[in-house]
């Protein structure tokens, strides 16, 4: 028999509960988790689930959803490949790291986002790893059963190319921004301005959340955190740019065009 919740004097059977009552009894780590594709709200055209409703049902049927904290490993470079992860809610970070134990993160990955899709496909292991940067929600589907989704479901295997096209040129963008530019600065300063190119416009400035470390910030850039550290002091000091707790504030947009550019 199904369970029931007390409110007053009024029995509400669990099945006909509000949803916002639902997800908050399901919320580890502070998120709204949902874990039915179809009645998701949280999902925009640039998410990999926006796909047909007969693509989600058959979705939903084999995924498996779980909410991790923040520095969670999801999968690791060198790893088999097991299945595909979707990133539902949060941010993650796809890095990889040489013999000397030297970090590169590749891309700040936001929700919507699918990882392993080369590796599932192509049945090697993953090339890069996976982590967490704050508490996330991730759908996981195996291998095999992600396979015969794209088999069966065209607009799933659309979407495939779509995700591993958008890889393609985050490699490239990031190819370009740490061979190409010429300096440290130069590095910074391309990276604050791509971060910032969907922040508020206030009366300072352009205004975004930049929740990265130091360390971070150097491991997107090949840099170093001393180095990012100096350069984040001169363009507070040359009021181009500072950091405002996590807020980035864009000062001075042409004088950061300039350095990227130098």
């Amino acid at each position: 028999m199904a369970s029931a919740v007390l409110t007053g004097r009024t029995t509400i059977p669990q099945s006909q509960q509000w949803p916002e009552q639902q997800t908050r009894a399901k919320s580890p780590y502070g998120l709204p988790i949902v874990e039915d594709c179809l009645r998701c709200q949280l999902r925009d055209d640039n998410f990999f689930c926006a796909i047909s409703e007969a693509s989600r049902r058959a979705l939903d049927r084999i995924k498996h959803t779980t909410s991790y904290p923040a520095g969670a490993i999801l999968f690791l470079e060198g790893q088999s490949a097991r299945g595909v992860y979707m990133l539902c809610q949060g941010r993650a970070k796809l890095m990889m790291t040489n013999g000397e134990g030297r970090t590169l993160i590749l891309k700040i990955a936001e929700a919507g986002e699918i990882f392993g899709l080369n590796s599932v496909i192509t049945g090697r292991p993953h090339e890069v790893a996976l982590e967490t940067l704050q508490p996330s929600q991730v759908a996981f589907i195996a291998r095999e059963d992600f396979l015969k989704l794209m088999k069966e479901h065209g607009d799933v295997c659309l979407q495939v190319v779509r995700h591993l096209s958008r890889d393609c040129q985050a490699a490239h963008d990031s190819i370009r921004s740490i061979g190409l530019s010429h300096s440290a600065s130069g590095k910074l300063a391309r990276f604050l301005l791509d971060w910032s190119a969907e922040g508020q416009e206030s009366n300072e400035g352009v205004r975004k959340k930049l929740p990265l470390t130091h360390e971070e910030i150097a491991q997107l850039i090949g840099s170093s955190r001393e180095t990012v550290t100096r350069a984040l002091s001169g363009f507070k000091r040359e009021s181009i740019a500072e950091m405002r707790g996590s807020t980035l504030v864009v000062l001075d947009k042409g004088a950061l065009e300039n350095l990227a550019a130098a």
